[in-house]
């Protein structure tokens, strides 16, 4: 039996949603250096199951907030699923969120477009 986050103005919610090939990992709150660990776990888990998903979108619409180390824990899971072959793109990235990705130059790197629609 999975943890069931507990979600308040300082934390971060996280749910997973498996369908077929495709994972939906959706975000709410804030990803800082406290929530990051959690996050790093959760997508480090995805990525080292036995069958790996084709596709992992990571929907941001309900973050708020979020610091240099959750960009880094995105960049990481993003290295490991490549080198899996798996497709990793975010989506609801606005206001500050998008700010840090652009910022950091970080947002070149993701699909952020066309989630999950990309032929095998």
């Amino acid at each position: 039996m999975g943890r069931v986050p507990i979600t308040s103005e300082r934390s971060l919610g996280i749910t997973v949603v498996q369908n077929d090939d495709e994972v939906l990992v959706r975000l709410n709150g804030r990803i800082d250096v406290d929530s990051s660990p959690d996050l790093r776990n959760r997508l480090s888990a995805i990525l080292s199951e036995r069958s790996l998903p084709r596709a992992i979108t990571v929907d941001l619409a309900g973050v708020s907030y979020i610091e240099t180390s959750g960009v880094a824990t995105f960049i990481e899971a993003l290295r490991i699923a490549r080198q899996h072959q798996t497709i990793f793109c975010l989506q609801g990235l606005s206001g500050a969120v998008l700010r840090l990705f652009e910022v950091t130059g970080a947002l070149t790197l993701f699909e952020t477009s066309n989630c999950g629609q990309k032929a095998s």
